[in-house]
């Protein structure tokens, strides 16, 4: 989730990056968000704005009197409320579940509703700086429309969230209590947490490591912690060098963009 302070401009710095975007959504009033989603075939990156200050929407509030950028999180819950129920049980003081919709309009000119159910983590539980919660999806079928899951840089999915952090083992450490997946570290120093099958990978790394990672990428405006760059999946780099045009940094195989050209996120294109 990408959190952002002009909706409607941030959806358009995301499609001259190449990527297909929904039309605009608006929350259930007591969200007091509106969204665009740019989805591949099994997840979604979300564009959120504020429309309207309500309890529910004030730590965005506060992230966004800061930065623009990756905020949170959303992993795929199954059952919202026995997801609270199981983290209480284990001492964590998990929040929800909280449901809510939003209209859709669908490519044939028709309209539905998207509707869900979240759970959330502790707020003041950010490992890396990340905020996390998981979604129960109540009607698939409204947000995985085919349509919008074509993208000029072929992007296909999500493989990583990169989060800067000072202490890479502790915040590593952090998640792997907050979902119960182990940490492993990595021979570059950064230090990884699987989030589930096919699904993106959670690496925290020092500002050094991310240098490095990253050589020759504009790394100015990025926070000294906090969630900070994507990687994506793409069928073909040349596809995503064209589409992302005079922003992106190529690499063996990888596109890179800065943060400055994509509200606050670095985004890598991986071809490889």
């Amino acid at each position: 989730m990408v959190a952002v302070r002009d909706l409607d401009a941030a959806a358009e710095r995301w499609r001259r990056l190449g990527f297909t975007v929904s039309p605009r959504g608006t929350h259930s009033p007591h969200l007091g968000s509106g969204n665009y989603t740019i989805v591949f075939a099994i997840d979604y990156i979300e564009l959120l704005g504020i429309l309207a200050e309500t309890p529910h929407n004030a730590a965005t509030r506060a992230f966004l009197a800061q930065r623009e950028g990756l905020e949170r999180v959303a992993f795929t819950a199954l059952d919202s409320a026995a997801g609270v129920a199981e983290l209480q049980a284990r001492g964590i003081a998990a929040t929800g579940p909280v449901s809510f919709g939003r209209p859709v309009d669908l490519p044939d000119g028709g309209k539905t509703e998207a509707k869900f159910c979240v759970m959330h983590w502790p707020v003041d539980e950010k490992p890396g700086g990340l905020r996390i919660f998981a979604c129960q999806h109540l009607t698939r079928e409204a947000v995985w429309i085919k349509s919008l899951q074509t993208h000029a840089n072929t992007a296909r999915r999500l493989m990583e969230v990169e989060m800067l952090t000072l202490d890479p083992k502790a915040a590593g450490a952090q998640m792997t209590r907050l979902i119960d997946q182990p940490a492993e570290a990595l021979a570059d120093g950064a230090v990884r947490v699987r989030s589930g099958a096919s699904r993106a990978d959670f690496i925290f790394l020092d500002r050094a490591t991310l240098a490095r990672r990253h050589a020759g990428v504009d790394l100015a405006g990025l926070p000294a912690a906090g969630a900070v760059g994507l990687r994506i999946a793409v069928a073909d780099a040349a596809a995503a060098a064209k589409a992302v045009g005079a922003a992106g940094i190529i690499g063996a195989g990888t596109v890179t963009v800065p943060a400055s050209a994509a509200t606050g996120v670095m985004i890598t294109f991986d071809a490889t």
